[in-house]
């Protein structure tokens, strides 16, 4: 008997008669259901959100590519200057200088790279230098110890970064900089480390409060907290002193300089969260921010648009140093 007879025999019988259901589905195991941790996420999905290649397949040849396009720029603006600011062989920065005509005091963008706290060189990201070299800018970009190799101490990396951009201050003269110019960007752990030097009470080390005039954060990290209960915490030494300091949310009243907070339409979750919370709270702290979406890019795809003057980034970089 098929189904359609099984049908009608029911109706004339005037009963009903349970059939199965291909959708049917078993109620889910209250034993597969884990805590959440972070919000509304358990570990592994709190995991998984801190994990950017879960999101972005493509992420080893995007960065293949942006080595490759930045020997491309050595090739065409020349090798840059290497200057060291600090004691150990890591600390030194590169300085692509801006055009004779334009270098002597032309306004300064210090990028600072990401990778996780644990990887990433300046020489591998020197692509965006073009477009700001050739729009009358110095592109610098700093090298700085990996977390990995600080033996997770996450102090180590923000302090060298904020020794970076300290040095450039002090010494625009040996490049031909205007050091009341001076605008910082960086992406992912590196828009983290950025938001950490601008939110640095640089009147301690010696320096004007609004050292930093302006800032561009891609996709970063402001409050630890959760980066503290991910899986990263296995290779950074989080602990309550270093989840309060170093987290930028929290001290807003030392930002002096306008952000621009980015993130990418393809990001993990909680990586689009992060910059929502922080362009937020920055607005609550009453001051001025742009939160923009790169929509269409996935977390290693989006600095793209900072090498591009047409790109979403590179407008509002060069819109911030008035070269737009």
């Amino acid at each position: 008997m098929n189904r359609r007879t099984l049908l009608k025999a029911a109706a004339a019988a005037g009963g009903a008669i349970a059939l199965p259901s291909a959708r049917a589905q078993p109620a889910p195991s209250s034993a597969a259901k884990r805590p959440p941790v972070w919000l509304d996420l358990d570990q592994k999905a709190l995991d998984d959100a801190y994990d950017q290649s879960v999101w972005a397949a493509n992420t080893k040849q995007v960065l293949g590519r942006y080595a490759v396009l930045s020997d491309d720029v050595r090739t065409r603006l020349g090798t840059p200057q290497r200057f060291s600011y600090g004691a150990t062989p890591v600390e030194a920065l590169d300085v692509y200088r801006a055009p004779n005509g334009a270098g002597a005091g032309a306004p300064i963008q210090i990028f600072v790279h990401g990778g996780a706290w644990h990887s990433g060189t300046a020489k591998e990201w020197a692509f965006p230098a073009d477009m700001f070299v050739h729009r009358g800018a110095h592109f610098v970009v700093p090298d700085f110890v990996s977390v990995t190799d600080a033996r997770g101490n996450l102090f180590a990396m923000a302090e060298q970064v904020r020794s970076a951009i300290a040095w450039t201050y002090r010494n625009v003269e040996r490049f031909g900089g205007d050091r009341e110019r001076i605008f910082l960007s960086g992406h992912s752990s590196g828009a983290h480390l950025a938001g950490v030097a601008l939110t640095t009470d640089w009147k301690r080390l010696g320096l004007p409060a609004d050292l930093v005039k302006g800032g561009v954060l891609l996709s970063g990290m402001y409050d630890l907290r959760p980066v503290r209960l991910s899986a990263r915490s296995r290779y950074v030494h989080f602990d309550d002193a270093t989840e309060e300091a170093l987290s930028p949310q929290r001290h807003l009243e030392r930002l002096r300089a306008r952000v621009v907070v980015a993130y990418a339409s393809l990001d993990s979750p909680e990586f689009q969260r992060q910059s929502r919370d922080f362009a937020a709270a920055v607005k609550t702290a009453g001051k001025p921010v742009d939160l923009l979406v790169a929509r269409g890019y996935n977390h290693f795809e989006a600095p793209e648009t900072l090498g591009n003057p047409y790109g979403l980034l590179g407008r509002a970089a060069l819109a911030q140093m008035g070269l737009g």
